[in-house]
């Protein structure tokens, strides 16, 4: 267990000896970014009663399934304790007032990039920031003990960012934890029937993303997707997301980026990257983004910039060639 036993008694200590607890997470949320967030507050709730405990970040439409927000005010934060979970860098925390609090604690599983808190539980080998919190609920055992709510909201962002333990973060302790927590009583074939399920907008967006991806000799794939395609498929920005393991489905790409255009701005596009194999973080982070070392975001602000980050990925893609080559 990778879980030390100082950290999760320092954060056990902090939720006994505060009154007010408030939970962060990073913007545009992904599952496990709110499992993370949900997943928590339902442990602390369910074993400290009489504690207050707050969701604060803005509502996604597409995951309202999973759990709402709570509505937080600056006052709230006096004196409480801040608990930030799934974000690697202070900029990306969704909300206002988390440095307000009494007390910050950090609770991640991407590799370090701002240092902060003063509590920080961070372990990049774990599959996603919702196995750190199931692990810290079955290391202290009846002191936060697991419960059915938590259960679901933990095994959903698992199942998320593991794409359904398919990708390499899938280890031996992540399927044993996915096994505990299947132990409670929710349904895991609801969610990840939620995880497959499209609209007939979403799937004819699908075959337009498979009639526009490009593939150049390294075996890198790109996809543009412009305001107008997102207005002619009749999807958010945010259903867009379907799009970003399509590429990794095509024989002899090893990696890919998604260029989605921002509303308002014709010349910025969030970028997502993903590799099967090569690193590409470091990528990521020379344009104004950063992630893990198969899975990033970043930012481009032209076409040239754009074109940058397919070059530095055939680079990256084919110095990957070579090395599995020359180890062969």
């Amino acid at each position: 267990m990778y879980i030390e036993h100082h950290e999760a008694q320092a954060l056990l200590q902090l939720i006994q000896a505060t009154q007010t607890i408030i939970i962060h997470r990073h913007v545009r949320p992904d599952p496990d970014a709110i499992g993370s967030q949900l997943g928590l507050k339902s442990l602390i709730e369910s074993t400290f009663p009489d504690k207050r405990v707050l969701a604060a970040g803005t509502t996604t439409q597409g995951l309202k399934w999973i759990g709402a927000m709570d509505k937080v005010s600056a006052a709230d934060y006096q004196g409480a304790l801040v608990i930030v979970c799934d974000t690697a860098n202070q900029p990306r925390i969704d909300g206002d007032h988390y440095y307000k609090g009494a007390t910050l604690v950090k609770i991640d599983h991407h590799p370090p990039v701002d240092d902060y808190g003063q509590l920080q539980i961070v372990h990049p080998i774990a599959s996603s920031t919702c196995e750190i919190i199931a692990e810290i609920s079955r290391h202290l055992g009846d002191q936060l003990p697991m419960q059915d709510q938590a259960a679901r909201l933990l095994y959903t962002g698992m199942v998320s960012d593991t794409a359904r333990f398919l990708y390499e973060s899938t280890t031996s302790r992540t399927l044993e934890v996915a096994a505990w927590l299947k132990q409670y009583d929710f349904s895991s074939f609801e969610i990840s029937d939620r995880f497959m399920r499209l609209s007939f907008e979403e799937a004819k967006f699908q075959g337009h993303i498979f009639e526009t991806m490009s593939i150049n000799e390294a075996g890198v794939a790109w996809v543009t997707i412009s305001q107008e395609d997102i207005k002619t498929f009749g999807i958010s920005e945010e259903q867009t997301q379907i799009a970003v393991t399509l590429p990794g489905r095509i024989e002899g790409v090893l990696s890919w980026v998604i260029f989605v255009q921002q509303e308002g701005n014709g010349d910025h596009y969030r970028c997502r990257i993903r590799s099967k194999g090569p690193v590409i973080n470091g990528i990521a982070a020379n344009h104004d983004g950063g992630g893990h070392p198969m899975a990033s975001g970043a930012n481009a602000h032209s076409l040239a910039e754009r074109q940058a980050i397919v070059e530095e990925l055939a680079q990256a893609v084919l110095a990957y060639r070579q090395e599995i080559e020359q180890e062969a």
